[in-house]
């Protein structure tokens, strides 16, 4: 198939890859973008495996937490400007006291407000503030005790990243800290067993075709596998992460000495997977100016 030359252009700045080597990979790959990223990784030629743009969507996630059970609830807006918003703000705070007492975020679109269905509230938030919004994704976390992070925060219990951390034993300075390297690393799961089996098989293959690369005797390439798996799962998940508070530990240490088990996480950001038309400051002001 033909390759455009939008299609080199992000995957160069997805990947950090050179003109020839984005064009090649994707020319390999018939113009598989996730397939390309993989092909350049086995051949040590992109820098990091991330996805390009900007994300589309701004807005914030909002934390509650209540006993044993913690949500965080992403609701959407078009710009910035509107996440500033104090009555934006009023509803979200609003949509996150409602998400505690459901558990899907369709349960969570018929709950009420003041006698009023949350997807009603937002609809009418839109006629009132004149941008388009929309309630897009909620997680729910239980456990002994739940704590909630929020970075970047707007206003109290939002802002643009929520995380909550279930902990049993220990308190709850330490199980915040764990919270805030959640979100400042942004670990995919939980421990070695927590992580998807697609993704290990997928960083295994691509493994596999580096070191087979590198024209090494099948027996040293065993172990340069072994060896590289261990460090992607330390690199992946939250207990064996070095611990942001304290890099000599690793987050499960440093659980074990503050007497606590970490049982779970959720990291929520604003925007995640999205993308985004990138519009210049001006342009942007001028669009919300004209509403």
């Amino acid at each position: 198939m033909a390759i455009t030359a939008a299609q080199v252009k992000e995957l160069r700045e997805s990947t950090g890859a050179g003109m020839m080597d984005a064009k090649k990979a994707l020319t390999e790959t018939d113009g598989d973008f996730e397939a390309a990223v993989d092909w350049l990784r086995t051949k040590g030629l992109a820098k990091a495996a991330k996805k390009s743009g900007r994300t589309a969507a701004e807005g914030l996630v909002a934390v509650a937490v209540e006993g044993g059970k913690g949500v965080a609830v992403e609701v959407n807006s078009e710009t910035d400007f509107v996440a500033k918003n104090a009555e934006f703000q009023t509803m979200v705070a609003a949509i996150a006291e409602a998400a505690l007492a459901v558990d899907d975020i369709d349960a969570l679109l018929a709950a009420e407000i003041n006698g009023k269905s949350v997807a009603d509230t937002v609809t009418a938030k839109v006629t009132t503030i004149g941008e388009n919004m929309g309630v897009r994704r909620m997680a729910t976390l239980t456990g002994d005790s739940v704590v909630s992070y929020v970075h970047n925060a707007a206003a109290p219990g939002m802002g643009k990243i929520g995380v909550l951390v279930a902990t049993k034993g220990g308190d709850e300075a330490f199980a915040r800290q764990v919270a805030m390297h959640v979100a400042a690393v942004n670990p995919a799961a939980l421990d070695d067993k927590s992580v998807d089996p697609a993704l290990l098989e997928k960083e295994r293959q691509i493994q596999i075709d580096i070191a087979r690369e590198s024209g090494k005797p099948d027996a040293v390439i065993e172990k340069m596998i072994e060896g590289r798996m261990k460090k992607f799962l330390a690199d992946i998940t939250l207990v064996n992460q070095a611990f942001v508070v304290n890099p000599d530990l690793t987050v499960g240490a440093a659980a074990a000495e503050a007497g606590a088990e970490i049982t779970g996480f959720v990291r929520i950001e604003v925007g995640e997977g999205i993308e985004k038309k990138e519009e210049n400051f001006a342009e942007e002001v001028a669009k919300a100016v004209k509403g």
